[in-house]
């Protein structure tokens, strides 16, 4: 008797793979957001930490100078910064300190694919105020 198999038909396979289609369709894109604003708030975060850490090691110097490069800051005994942002690349964010003199110093965080990584990039100098760029170009501080 047809009545007693156990099996899926074709159709019941088809609707099945349609309905998780669907699911991975509005998912991903979800997904692939949240992993941008994580990426944001980990550059935030690490502009922070540069600026406290670019002070503190000013601070421990004789006479005063901010460090020469962010790999100063990671190879320090005991390290200031990590060796992921010491390499100037962490989460999606590239980062780019100049020091410019022994009073002056900026570091940026740009993303490194632009709307996929991050839409904005940020900006610390001396002053210790963190500024940001929108993705459209426009400073926003």
């Amino acid at each position: 008797m047809i009545a007693d198999r156990k099996s899926f038909t074709i159709v019941e396979l088809i609707i099945v793979m349609g309905i998780i289609g669907l699911l991975v369709a509005i998912t991903i894109p979800y997904l692939l957001r949240v992993r941008l604003n994580a990426n944001e708030g980990a550059a935030k975060a690490a502009i922070r930490t540069i600026r406290t850490v670019v002070e503190t090691y000013r601070a421990n110097q004789n006479p005063p100078t901010y460090p020469p490069n962010l790999q100063a800051l990671a190879s320090a005994n005991p390290p200031y910064i990590d060796n992921r942002l010491g390499s100037g690349t962490c989460q999606g964010y590239s980062y780019n300190y100049v020091l410019t003199n022994a009073t002056q110093y900026n570091c940026t965080a740009t993303p490194v694919t632009p709307g996929i990584t991050g839409n904005n990039a940020y900006y610390v100098d001396e002053t210790g105020v963190i500024r940001y760029t929108s993705s459209a170009g426009q400073p926003i501080e």
